[in-house]
């Protein structure tokens, strides 16, 4: 007998929650027919799954060995079903794209508003992650793209460089230097109190790095964990921040002062599976970003990004 797609499930859900239990409640069924379905599952592949011995139900070594092929199965009749809906006239059909918060804060809306005007039938469904939650997440087949910053990948992950983005020093009209156009001595900063993003984001690491070379250590007045939070705040006091040079275009009550020396410039690159199911629909968005970035600097609304090499790169 072979296995049912049902009792790969619920084999997963008892080994991740180590409960009959709380599986049971997870997947709306009884706790004796969870237990029987596994149980049924134990009987087809001739080999116990699970140790139910203890306080907590554990995998058998066998069940450590058989679980990562069973979910690896799920994920792909999953992309099965979604390479059976997905038309390739993207008459319909869902992305599911994974970005970083300061992505979210001038690129998503651009891109979107490309999307929706190009394949208005496509759905987006978009998560905004932290750098190093994005690349776990595509290998789990949670996202079919994502766009983050350049550097190391986890194997199975590709890269489309898109274009390099610019980081310096933003103020509100309150602050001293607000409409300064010559470049300010990084050791200045010492003397302006910032208001910077928390330390979970790569942002703040890339700032940190740059003080840290120049040895600067000027004081942190505030934090925030978004940027529409870290912006209203500048606007509101005198405190200074670092953001892309993006995020002042067009918003009249952000200020960009250039440092001297600038911050280092980072890549934006565009994330996905290898292995994985592309859809029409994020080939359809890898184009468009793909052409967003090569015609940005031409474009008067949009951000003043040069584009990068569009070169594929992986790691595997």
């Amino acid at each position: 007998m072979a296995p049912e797609l049902r009792h790969v499930r619920y084999l997963l859900a008892v080994a991740e929650h180590g409960s009959f239990t709380r599986a049971a409640e997870e997947l709306r069924v009884s706790q004796p027919t969870l237990s029987q379905q596994v149980k049924q599952l134990e009987r087809a592949v001739g080999v116990q799954l699970l140790d139910r011995s203890g306080r907590s139900v554990r995998l058998t070594d066998a069940g450590a060995a058989y679980l990562p092929y069973a979910r690896r199965a799920l994920q792909d009749l999953a992309a099965a079903e979604r390479a059976v809906l997905d038309v390739a006239d993207l008459s319909r059909g869902t992305l599911r794209l994974g970005m970083t918060p300061t992505f979210t804060a001038y690129l998503l809306g651009p891109l979107a508003a490309e999307l929706h005007s190009r394949h208005p039938h496509i759905t987006l469904d978009v998560r905004e992650l932290a750098q190093d939650r994005l690349e776990p997440a595509l290998l789990a087949d949670e996202l079919d793209l994502g766009i983050a910053f350049h550097g190391p990948r986890l194997p199975g992950v590709g890269a489309l460089d898109l274009f390099t983005e610019t980081l310096g020093l933003v103020v509100g009209p309150a602050h001293p230097h607000a409409g300064r156009t010559e470049p300010l001595p990084v050791r200045e900063l010492a003397a302006h109190p910032l208001a910077l993003l928390s330390g979970d984001f790569a942002t703040r690491g890339h700032i940190d790095a740059y003080l840290a070379r120049h040895r600067v250590e000027p004081p942190v007045a505030a934090q925030a964990n978004t940027i529409s939070a870290l912006t209203e705040i500048v606007r509101r006091t005198g405190l200074a921040t670092v953001l892309p040079d993006a995020l002042t275009r067009d918003d009249t009550r952000l200020h960009p002062v250039p440092l001297d020396p600038a911050l280092p410039a980072r890549t934006a690159t565009l994330l996905r599976r290898e292995a994985g199911y592309e859809s029409a629909a994020a080939r359809a968005f890898t184009t468009i970003a793909r052409d967003w970035a090569a015609t940005a600097t031409a474009t008067a609304t949009a951000p003043a990004l040069a584009p990068a090499d569009l070169t594929v790169t992986s790691v595997g």
